[in-house]
């Protein structure tokens, strides 16, 4: 067992009865995936952003992260299109080079079966579902929760509490893991437990 993962097992003890993780920079380690797509769409169109733009709005919709680049950039990118020819970048050229982060999957994969397994994205349903299979974890997640499935997405609380009320757990019962503010932001909001794993330290 790794430090960081001994680690996040000490930390995650508990009376808890459902994890719910967050997928891309959680779970997935391709957040530099997301940034080469956001600045690729973007330059394509004629616009040079930064990447670091993308690590300051992790956790929130594309349609947001745009609005804040619009901006920031003075840019109009059209937020409904761009979410578009971003996420079919990131489908057809980059997913497939993903890696796990692997104290976490591998945290995942010890809990499963002792606590309910929930994963809680901003990303697109096929999208996340394709990082899990990838990934290899897919079995071991009972209920997924994604994008425009809730009637708002992160900061809001609307996702997690929609992943509790879907595995039968109260939200005071769940601990969330996370590597963003939105995140951890709707966690709080939803009245979750939650642990940042990119500040995992040994």
């Amino acid at each position: 067992m790794t430090d960081k993962l001994l680690r996040l097992t000490e930390l995650s003890k508990g009376e808890y009865k459902a994890f719910l993780y967050d997928c891309d920079g959680t779970l997935a380690d391709n957040m530099q995936a997301h940034k080469d797509t956001y600045v690729k769409v973007a330059a394509d169109q004629g616009v040079s952003i930064e990447a670091a733009i993308i690590d300051e709005f992790a956790g929130l919709p594309i349609p947001r992260v745009v609005e804040e680049i619009n901006k920031r950039y003075g840019s109009d990118f059209d937020p409904v299109l761009f979410e578009e020819l971003k996420y079919n970048l990131y489908y057809n050229e980059y997913i497939e080079h993903i890696k796990p982060v692997q104290f976490v999957t591998d945290h995942l994969k010890a809990h499963a079966g002792k606590v309910r397994i929930g994963v809680v994205s901003g990303g697109s349903r096929k999208a996340i579902q394709k990082a899990l299979d990838i990934l290899g974890i897919s079995a071991f997640v009972e209920v997924l929760v994604c994008a425009g499935e809730t009637p708002r997405g992160k900061p809001f609380p609307d996702p997690f509490l929609q992943a509790a009320e879907k595995l039968g757990v109260e939200p005071a019962s769940c601990l969330v893991f996370e590597d963003g503010n939105a995140g951890v932001k709707a966690a709080e909001a939803a009245g979750m437990d939650w642990i940042r794993i990119d500040k995992i330290t040994v």
